[in-house]
């Protein structure tokens, strides 16, 4: 039974249950909550009694699952990775969002693994996608039934490339057209090797222009963190100009305030180019092996750790390996060293008539 008690009219229940009373307070003054709390605090009590759980209730939907997932990781990853997550999730989203977390299956992974491949993306692209749905499935513990049924794409060793000088001239003419902002990144990203996110994080107090220095805050690898990059003429004016335009800034705010996404994909399509903003680290190093850079040299600009890391990003050009190539000296061409031979030949009867 239920009854009010006290000046606030608070429902408090009352039952007899395996020989003893169960006296206590509702907290509410609603009846129809009060009972309800009668109900569940009989319900539990048999359960209890008897050595049994509540039923499982429904996993939540993915959207739910994933939001969750966010909030409870943010302290244990890089914001980089915060960042790929939250990319991933907004390609997965759309496909998955709105089901539980029990009604994706295999099937339906393999088929959006197909769809973006038709759509045109890369298997790293993918993959890094179907890891993060993973991890929100793994964490609510309904990964288990798909393990082993979901295999990983063949990802491209490849992918990245170095711009032709030609099409380096068309994208630096584009952007500078296009945005002051995307313009001077581009001539950073050009002339120093650094990433995309190296430059975005940059702030004024990383910049020496009395000693023309930059050094790279936060990275992707520990040898990357605080490197010091020397800025030639060509990344030392672009800065200087676009400094002109903050003269009030101060030295720990970014020094890119507003974003050149859009502005990128404007310089793109105005220049016809096709190359990810990475590719301008790629070029960069590129020009610096086509340029005799030494190996320890190139390192420690880009900021890599490894010599396969190296070969990576480096693409000697065509240009180039043909230059190097034509700079060998010949020991012989085919239809002159018959001649050779000829002239020995008469050179040695001249030789043998004299000492004869």
């Amino acid at each position: 039974m239920i009854y009010q008690r006290g000046k606030a009219k608070t429902y408090w229940l009352r039952f007899r249950f395996a020989g003893r009373f169960v006296h206590e307070s509702t907290h509410t003054a609603s009846k129809t909550i009060a009972r309800d709390a009668e109900r569940q605090r009989r319900r539990e009590l048999e359960l209890s009694i008897n050595g049994l759980k509540e039923r499982r209730s429904l996993p939540p939907t993915l959207e739910r699952a994933a939001a969750a997932w966010q909030q409870s990781h943010a302290h244990e990853v890089r914001p980089n990775t915060q960042r790929m997550a939250r990319f991933a999730l907004n390609r997965v989203l759309p496909a998955f969002g709105s089901r539980l977390l029990c009604d994706i299956d295999a099937d339906a992974i393999r088929e959006y693994q197909k769809k973006r491949l038709a759509e045109g993306a890369q298997g790293r692209t993918i993959n890094i996608e179907i890891g993060v749905l993973r991890q929100v499935l793994k964490a609510n513990e309904c990964w288990q039934p798909l393990d082993g049924k979901v295999k990983t794409l063949y990802e491209r060793k490849d992918v990245g490339r170095a711009l032709t000088p030609e099409e380096e001239y068309r994208l630096l003419e584009a952007a500078h057209k296009s945005d002051s902002a995307c313009y001077t990144a581009v001539v950073l990203a050009l002339n120093t090797g650094m990433r995309k996110n190296e430059i975005r994080t940059l702030r004024w107090d990383q910049i020496e222009f009395a000693q023309r220095t930059l050094t790279v805050g936060h990275s992707k690898t520990a040898a990357g963190t605080g490197r010091l990059i020397p800025l030639n003429a060509t990344a030392f004016d672009a800065l200087a100009r676009w400094a002109g335009r903050f003269p009030e800034a101060k030295s720990e705010q970014p020094v890119f305030p507003l974003g050149w996404r859009t502005a990128w994909r404007h310089a793109l399509k105005l220049a016809g180019v096709r190359c990810r903003f990475h590719d301008l680290r790629h070029t960069c190093i590129t020009k610096l092996a086509e340029g005799q850079a030494g190996e320890q040299t190139m390192m420690a600009i880009a900021g890599h750790v490894s010599r396969r890391m190296l070969e990576h990003y480096s693409h000697i050009r065509m240009d180039a390996k043909r230059t190097a190539l034509d700079s060998l000296t010949p020991v012989f061409q085919v239809g002159v060293h018959q001649n050779v031979h000829q002239i020995s030949a008469s050179e040695a009867e001249a030789e043998s008539k004299l000492l004869n």
